[in-house]
C-alpha cells in the first residue's frame, strides 16, 4: 500500500493539470488541493511503517478514499484523461474498474493497517 501510495503521490506532481480537471467547477484553489492530496498521499505512505501511528493511518486512508471517490466519479462522466489534460478519456466504462479498485484499497488498508492486533 505504501508503494500504491508513492505511486499516486507523484501522479499529483506528474499529471497537476489532469487531475484539477477532476474536481467540479465550484471547488477552489484546485491546483492547492492536488499538491496537498500528493504530499498527504506520500505522508500517508510513511505512516503506514510506523507501528505507532499505523492504525490512525489506515482510518484516515479509508476516509480519504471514499472522499476522494467523487473526484472520480466526475472524472469519468466528464471522460477526463488526466495523463493528457484532455476531455477523451475512458468515460462511464472506467468506473466499472475504478470502483471496485477503490473498495479493494479500502479493505486492503483495513487489513494491514487498522485490524492489526
Amino acid at each position: 500500500m505504501s508503494a500504491m501510495m508513492i505511486f499516486t503521490g507523484i501522479g499529483h506532481f506528474l499529471f497537476t493539470k489532469g487531475m484539477v480537471l477532476m474536481l467540479p467547477t465550484f471547488v477552489p484553489l484546485k491546483t492547492e488541493i492536488i499538491y496537498f492530496t500528493g504530499i498527504i498521499e506520500f505522508i500517508a505512505a510513511i505512516g503506514l511503517f510506523i507501528p505507532a501511528v499505523r492504525k490512525y493511518v489506515g482510518w484516515l486512508l479509508i476516509v480519504f478514499f471514499i472522499l476522494v471517490l467523487p473526484a472520480n466519479v466526475h472524472a469519468a462522466v466528464n471522460h477526463i484523461d488526466i495523463q493528457k489534460s484532455t476531455f477523451d478519456g475512458k468515460g462511464l466504462d472506467y468506473l466499472w474498474l475504478r470502483i471496485p479498485i477503490q473498495i479493494l484499497y479500502i479493505f486492503w488498508v483495513y487489513l494491514t493497517a487498522v485490524n492489526i492486533r
